[in-house]
């Protein structure tokens, strides 16, 4: 299949995402698309296509690089085996709140934004999920009940989290969550209470323990060869509503926060925090995580922490 050079291309913008309409980060797409395809006129048209309906999520960002979508969302710590700064926010422990979560965007953003402009790709905003937090088929009260068990994982750092904790990672997408359970294939996962409610946590899972354990972060991206080939103003509608979305949705992910993780408990999970022993076991985890991070980031990642340190 011959596929259209971003020279040649039309104003018709396609938008693969990665997750399901009714999420949150979709909702907020939906209405940034809205508002571009609204004021942009005739300059753009941009249709989202969510749930990895054209193009898996592993694929998005080398499919935007390469022109052959100018425009898609993904998780931002996919990125880090290419570079370790596109996995800062997913550091077990490192920003556990809204407001650390959002100082520590800050102090990532303009590294982010140097890394991407490399591959042609222009940071449009990046929206936190909820906190992270540990979803079990049974109670667990210490880390050696874990070991042994399957983790579902979907980034570098969970990976390397699942290790460390004596678990077996395992890649599952966010949309193959529930047959992963139901097969078992996996048996225990970390992530937030959107996911949870996203996938029915309730069918296959009994409880969820409230580690706040990080706040990864999606990004959209655009091809900046296609951006800058629209006009001065449609640049600026996709700008302006860019700024718009990143604003509202990080508000959102507060409130999806409360929401979401009321609903768990509506349909059965037990909502608990964790003990003191198996909080301590995960966040001396963090701290040898964090470390491997900033060595294996070097300069730009001491830059990073020390502009993030000097946030808080």
């Amino acid at each position: 299949m011959i596929l259209p050079s971003i020279a040649s291309a039309q104003t018709a913008w396609d938008m693969p995402t990665p997750y399901p309409e009714g999420n949150f980060h979709e909702k907020n797409i939906a209405t940034f698309v809205e508002e571009v395809n609204k004021d942009a006129g005739d300059a753009v048209k941009i249709t989202v296509h969510p749930n990895q309906s054209l193009i898996k999520h592993a694929d998005i960002k080398n499919a935007v690089r390469d022109g052959i979508v100018p425009i898609g969302e993904l998780l931002a710590s996919r990125l880090s085996n290419e570079d370790p700064i596109f996995g800062v926010d997913s550091v077990p422990f490192l920003a556990t709140s809204d407001d650390q979560a959002w100082k520590l965007y800050q102090a990532q953003k303009p590294f982010m934004e140097k890394a991407l402009k490399r591959q042609g790709l222009k940071l449009l905003f990046s929206v936190a999920w909820p906190p992270q937090g540990l979803y079990t088929k049974e109670p667990v009260t210490k880390m050696s009940e874990l070991e042994g068990k399957s983790f579902r994982a979907y980034n570098k750092f969970t990976e390397e989290l699942a290790k460390d904790a004596g678990m077996i990672p395992t890649q599952v997408e966010q949309a193959d969550v529930p047959t992963a359970f139901s097969t078992g294939r996996v048996a225990v996962m970390m992530t937030s209470p959107s996911t949870g409610v996203d996938t029915k946590a309730w069918d296959y899972l009994s409880h969820y323990y409230l580690l706040n354990a990080w706040r990864p972060r999606n990004i959209v991206v655009v091809n900046e060869q296609a951006f800058e080939s629209l006009p001065k103003t449609a640049q600026e509608v996709i700008l302006k509503a860019s700024a718009e979305a990143e604003k509202r949705g990080w508000k959102a992910s507060e409130e999806e926060t409360k929401r979401t993780t009321a609903l768990l408990e509506k349909n059965g999970i037990k909502v608990e925090q964790p003990s003191a022993d198996l909080k301590a076991s995960f966040e001396k985890i963090g701290q040898t995580m964090t470390e491997a991070w900033k060595k294996s980031a070097g300069s730009d990642g001491e830059a990073l922490l020390k502009a993030y340190d000097g946030g808080k």
